[in-house]
């Protein structure tokens, strides 16, 4: 679903002369033509519209019957959103709601890797090398490539949804270096005992790349349930290291984005979390509106 664009508008006031006819530029656009030559000591109010704007979207306001209105405005900043969750958190599904309805730029840390390496990027061939070694990439490569997407046009136009990320404090801090600040904070809470009994059950079909759970989501016949997986980190142990490294990091990440932080039961159904999720956002949406299209003469 494509988001709806809004711009800020800035009025100035001039004066009208009713012997000239009123004409408007490539650059301007007029609201409203009406006078009569007993205004012409009226101001209007004239601005400027950024030709290169696709359409504008004015709220309704009431001006002084003398007024001829032009309108133009800059587009307002786009959403920035950061998200984090435990594995099994619902994550996955939360993030693809909140791009499919806000038009953001999904970036997953995980994903932008393995986009690296595979396209053979400067950054890419670093972070191979220490792939092909069974090593951690170390953040600041990591670091530079999330800077670099979050720097493309997309990102700037449309606004960015960054996915598990940062991981730490040290990643979140070279981010704040970088000026990449978010709006909002967004962490999803699981209790531990739902996290490993989700985890556990996953299931993967080699064949579709298909993701089930033997109690949640199973397999739709017994021929796809022959043929089912399990990660081998997908295990009891394994998940609940992973847990103890993920609850440690997150509350020091939360340390430095105090103030927008919000906190969502992902224990609750997808849609009732997206709902939640969704609330928030949408009163973001409309806070960073609020200054626009507001007249005053």
């Amino acid at each position: 679903m494509a988001s709806c664009n809004f711009y800020s508008v800035n009025f100035t006031a001039s004066f009208l002369n009713p012997n000239k006819p009123l004409t408007s530029s490539p650059n301007h656009l007029l609201l409203n033509s009406k006078f009569s030559s007993s205004h012409s000591d009226s101001p209007f109010l004239s601005l400027h519209l950024n030709q290169n704007l696709s359409r504008t979207q004015f709220r309704k306001s009431k001006a002084a019957p003398s007024f001829v209105v032009f309108a133009s405005g800059e587009k307002a900043e786009p959403l920035r959103v950061m998200i984090s969750g435990a594995p099994a958190s619902g994550k996955g599904t939360q993030c693809e709601l909140i791009r499919t309805k806000y038009d953001l730029v999904h970036v997953a840390a995980g994903d932008l890797l393995r986009a690296e390496v595979a396209a053979g990027t400067e950054n890419g061939k670093r972070a191979k090398e220490y792939m092909e070694k069974g090593q951690l990439v170390p953040d600041e490569i990591v670091v530079m490539m999330v800077k670099e997407r979050l720097s493309q046009q997309d990102s700037l136009e449309k606004g960015w949804l960054l996915d598990g990320y940062p991981r730490s404090v040290s990643q979140a801090t070279a981010l704040k270096k970088f000026g990449f600040d978010p709006d909002i904070f967004i962490l999803l809470e699981v209790p531990e005992e739902l996290l490993v009994e989700r985890v556990v059950g996953r299931r993967l079909d080699p064949v579709t790349g298909k993701i089930y759970h033997l109690k949640y989501s199973p397999p739709e016949t017994d021929e796809i349930a022959a043929r089912l997986t399990q990660r081998f980190d997908d295990t009891e142990e394994k998940v609940k290291l992973r847990l103890l490294t993920h609850n440690s990091n997150v509350e020091a990440v939360l340390s430095l984005y105090e103030g927008i932080t919000i906190r969502i039961d992902g224990s609750l159904p997808k849609q009732e979390v997206y709902s939640e999720i969704d609330c928030a956002l949408t009163k973001l949406h409309e806070q960073k509106q609020a200054p626009l299209g507001s007249l005053a003469a």
